[in-house]
């Protein structure tokens, strides 16, 4: 691209010595990383689950059985299998499954229910589907819905392994053959397909292949230095991209165990980390918000890990001093997508990741390993250094596309650069900074207004716990600023004063006319605050009172 000032690649400067710029990965497919891991480290974990651990040899002989037992039932290479699991041992069983067939894993939010799920089985039509028992009956009217009959295996809520129970998935492994035929996998086959995250208009599953994610997870490893030493802790929904990549995979390739807690609890996961001193773990903020708000929790109990990462929202850095002291540890961005495997940004090792003195923006990181980035105009041109435009990226870990989505497709990628959606800008050594999503820009009096700094405002106030700020339908100005927070335990706060607050510290335009307060703010599965619910509700409550006008 003629005249691209990113090209220079200036953030290679502060990748840690000896970190590779790019990486050749050592396996064509997952199938194969699997195999190797097997082969090498059989008796190795692969997956710690409350007192249960699973050895690499033991996880492979379970997806034998239950890949055997899914040929029985007519499933084929190419066919999508549907997990829709929580952080439980069933998950990573079925995965290598499918893998082992040529069949292609699409995870579920364990959570949605039967009008949510049937839209995506009308688009992927899984010829296999795995739930939890308490969430049958909602898999099997999704199914019914679509008018299509196929196999549905359970696996207890509580991630329990009980061959006993007629129709669950421990049931099928035990009936399974040994061995299922041998398929040929390619690098350029399906590895993953994964809905992006929303509830409303069609769904877009993005297509990853078994090359990206080989590739992906090798590099997550090499940059967060993971290894056979390793304990990863997953926190982050294996059903997200982030779960299945910086935790399912990216341990496999690094044949480390995995911890599983089945859906994330606070205090739970603390009781885990006490136990078995993980390494490393990535996640949330509004996970690591709720471990350093728990009563007992001290400085200690996170002495064990080497680093903590953070990804699926930007972190207002007064909340992230908040949390520092706390576990002790500064969180460090990580940033990417589901249509990118994840990963493509992050804090190098032995960096600060930075605040930007004007917009006091935390930084996101940097383009790792063999990726590319850039911020772009509404043309798609390179924006000059220190301007504001949609972030870019390009590399190994992008989506070949969307299913069945080939319009969709082409509006999210050029020339293999994935449109991110997000608005930000890279400063001169090469750290990249967000600044909202583009679709939640309000318009106040004809000025922009994005929510992150208005948020980074309130997280400032000692009281307040989360934030979200949205955009309501005005009349007289175009939108409304309204802000919605919940608090910190036992802490008080008026409107007012979370409006003076405000007004101290941000332009007129940009102070909120309205602070909602809540217990909870809604959130996604991975823990993102669902602004998108925030604003659908503010703009029903105002139809509502104009109709009874």
């Amino acid at each position: 691209m003629a005249g691209n000032p990113y090209a220079a690649k200036p953030w290679l400067n502060l990748y840690a010595k000896g970190q590779p710029a790019d990486l050749t990965a050592r396996y064509e497919t997952m199938l194969v990383a699997f195999r190797a891991a097997v082969a090498e480290a059989g008796d190795r974990p692969a997956i710690l689950f409350g007192d249960a651990c699973i050895s690499f040899a033991e996880l492979d002989a379970a997806a034998d059985r239950l890949a055997g037992w899914a040929v029985a039932q007519g499933v084929r290479q190419g066919d999508r299998i549907a997990i829709i699991l929580q952080n439980v041992p069933a998950f990573a069983i079925a995965t290598v499954a499918a893998w082992k067939l040529g069949a292609i894993p699409v995870p579920g939010n364990p959570m949605y229910r039967a009008g949510e799920i049937a839209r995506q089985f009308a688009d992927s039509h899984p010829a296999l589907l795995i739930c939890h028992a308490d969430h049958e009956s909602e898999v099997r009217e999704a199914l019914a819905s679509i008018d299509e009959q196929h196999p549905v295996l359970t696996v207890p809520t509580d991630g329990s392994d009980d061959p006993a129970t007629p129709g669950s998935l421990a049931a099928a492994v035990a009936e399974g053959g040994p061995t299922p035929p041998p398929v040929s996998v390619a690098g350029e086959d399906l590895g993953l397909m994964l809905y992006t995250s929303g509830t409303t208009g069609a769904p877009k599953a993005a297509m990853l292949t078994h090359a990206t994610l080989a590739w992906n997870s090798e590099a997550m490893a090499h940059w967060f230095g993971i290894d056979a030493e390793a304990k990863v802790l997953g926190i982050a929904p294996l059903f997200h991209i982030t779960g299945f990549v910086a935790h399912l995979t990216m341990a496999i390739v690094a044949r480390c165990p995995l911890i599983l807690t089945g859906r994330f609890d606070p205090a739970r996961t603390l009781a885990v980390i006490r136990r078995e001193r993980p390494t490393w773990m990535v996640g949330a903020v509004t996970a690591f918000n709720a471990l350093a708000s728990l009563p007992d929790v001290n400085l200690d109990d996170f002495t064990s890990f080497h680093r903590v990462d953070s990804g699926g929202a930007p972190i207002a850095p007064a909340l992230r001093e908040t949390i520092a002291t706390r576990i002790g540890h500064k969180l460090l961005s990580a940033y990417g997508m589901t249509e990118t495997a994840s990963v493509t940004h992050s804090c190098p090792i032995g960096r600060e990741v930075p605040v930007d003195p004007e917009s006091g923006a935390l930084s996101v990181g940097v383009p790792y390993i063999g990726t590319e980035a850039m911020v772009a105009d509404e043309a798609g041109n390179p924006v000059p250094i220190g301007e504001v435009g949609e972030i870019w990226m390009r590399g190994p870990q992008v989506m070949t596309g969307y299913w069945n989505k080939p319009a969709e497709t082409a509006a999210a990628l050029t020339d293999g650069w994935m449109h991110s959606g997000d608005v930000g800008f890279m400063n001169a050594e090469g750290w990249f900074f967000l600044v909202d999503r583009k679709k939640d820009c309000i318009i106040a009096s004809g000025f922009k207004v994005w929510p992150r700094e208005v948020e980074d405002v309130l997280h400032t106030h000692p009281a307040v716990r989360e934030a979200a700020v949205v955009g309501a339908p005005d009349d007289y100005r175009g939108e409304t600023v309204i802000a919605h927070v919940s608090l910190r335990s036992g802490a008080t706060v008026s409107e007012a004063e979370l409006i003076g607050h405000c007004r101290e510290r941000l332009a007129a335009y940009k102070v909120p006319r309205f602070v909602r307060i809540a217990e909870e703010l809604p959130k996604t599965a991975t823990g993102k605050i669902q602004r998108n619910v925030l604003r659908e509700a503010e703009a029903a409550a105002i139809s509502r009172a104009a109709a009874s006008a």
